[in-house]
């Protein structure tokens, strides 16, 4: 293969060590190899990095596996030009499969500039990155959490969350701390309602009436301090998030909101996961087949047989989809017009007569252009039969089950008729073989 790169190098990394091969030009005019193997510790990258420094080696490649490239590129990533590269794309052939193997295939590739880098974000952007998802964990936590306190709610009895629309709000937390406090009687507790839920007091006293024991004042204390702590974690991480995004970053997530369904926490996932340099993207087009929005290609021989959607970003993906299900909530907003449900038509039938009744004209013709629309149902054709050759027997038609009981029942007839009249009567006995 044709060589673009002179000194390169791939590492093929895992959790305890790193095997490194560097590829490099020899005094001969060929290419010589080396190998090696380090530990994955801060130290054994520091000696990675100055092993690679005495080779001359300007470019590294590696696999994303996990998270195990990411302490290796930030040694590495002040002084080498590093690509990151998709283990499918540099699969090896079948055979013999060592980590030496693969990193000899994986600088081979390098060489010859036969690898497409992944795109990895600047430091900036990836501390920002690391902090919007811990906190869509947190937020995620948080929903677990009161899903809980609901179910033990459900255990008690009492059924606030019929009444109040959102029980831990104001009024509904004041009840909830009152509860835990060792408060039982509902009218007390109803008394605490504030706003538009005084107006539901008869209903919230009903609502209040359960069976609110020791255990459950233990468990709901223990869900809402862990409340609490979640909102303060959150808080705190969404100050430093914006600290972290600065004046440019600032002005990206006002842009990003007026987007509709767009709100500042979700423009915040979008400026943490894309970036602000759109120079990475060539088109739109490449920004949504990188984000994982867009279907796949794949035909052969002019037929196209998949369509699956790549993998894209996953918080990227979960911010993406909480937009567009805010802005189909929206009014007066394009989407939110796509996505009204269409009219679904009357059903097609056949108007009603009464007996002796016979269709006007007018509701005929409504009728018609009605059915109109309808696929017209596919004629039973019957088989043809097949002519009788002349020397087969004549085809005896099979009798009905009525015209065998008719049968059974005249023959009965006439015999009795016989028995009974045996001289004469012929109209009497030609009559009843007729059935008559």
């Amino acid at each position: 293969m044709e060589t673009i790169f002179e000194r390169v190098s791939a590492l093929d990394v895992h959790k305890a060590q790193v095997t490194a091969c560097v590829r490099v030009p020899d005094g001969s005019g060929k290419r010589a190899v080396h190998l090696a193997e380090f530990a994955t510790t801060v130290r054994g990258l520091l000696a990675l990095a100055d092993w690679l420094k005495e080779y001359g080696v300007t470019h590294v490649a590696m696999e994303a596996t996990g998270v195990y490239w990411q302490p290796v590129w930030h040694v590495l990533e002040e002084d080498f030009e590093l690509m990151l590269v998709n283990a499918r794309d540099v699969k090896n052939v079948p055979g013999r499969k060592t980590d030496v193997s693969d990193a000899q295939w994986l600088c081979q590739l390098m060489e010859a500039g036969l690898l497409r880098s992944s795109f990895v974000p600047p430091k900036s952007q990836r501390q920002l990155r690391a902090l919007t998802r811990y906190r869509k964990t947190q937020i995620a936590e948080r929903q677990r959490e009161a899903n809980r306190l609901h179910k033990a709610l459900e255990d008690t009895g009492i059924k606030l969350g019929n009444v109040a629309s959102d029980i831990m709000g104001k009024s509904g937390r004041a009840m909830l701390d009152a509860l835990v406090a060792g408060t039982t009687d509902p009218e007390v507790l109803a008394d605490l309602a504030k706003g538009r839920l005084r107006e539901k007091l008869p209903a919230l006293r009903e609502a209040l009436e359960g069976h609110f024991e020791a255990h459950h004042s233990l468990i709901i204390g223990a869900i809402l301090a862990h409340l609490d702590f979640l909102n303060e974690q959150i808080d705190g991480l969404s100050e430093a998030i914006g600290e972290l995004l600065g004046p440019t970053g600032l002005v990206s997530v006002k842009l990003a909101s007026t987007i509709p369904g767009v709100a500042a926490r979700t423009a915040e996932v979008m400026v943490a996961e894309i970036g602000t340099d759109m120079s990475k993207f060539p088109s739109a087009r490449h920004l949504a087949s990188w984000a994982g929005r867009c279907p796949g290609n794949d035909q052969s021989a002019g037929k196209r047989r998949s369509g699956r959607t790549r993998k894209g970003s996953k918080w990227l993906g979960i911010a993406l989809e909480e937009a567009a299900l805010g802005a189909i909530r929206g009014r007066n907003t394009y989407l939110s017009r796509r996505s009204i449900p269409a009219p679904q038509a009357a059903p097609r039938t056949r108007p009603r007569t009464r007996r002796g009744q016979t269709l006007d004209r007018d509701r005929l013709l409504a009728h018609v252009h009605q059915r109109r629309g309808l696929p017209r149902p596919r004629r039973r054709l019957l088989p043809t039969p097949r002519p009788r050759q002349s020397h087969e027997a004549p085809r005896r038609q099979a009798a009905s089950p009525r015209a065998h009981r008719h049968a059974a029942t005249t023959g009965g007839n006439l015999a009795w008729a016989q028995r009974a009249f045996p001289i004469s009567f012929p109209q009497a006995t030609s009559s009843l073989a007729r059935g008559r």
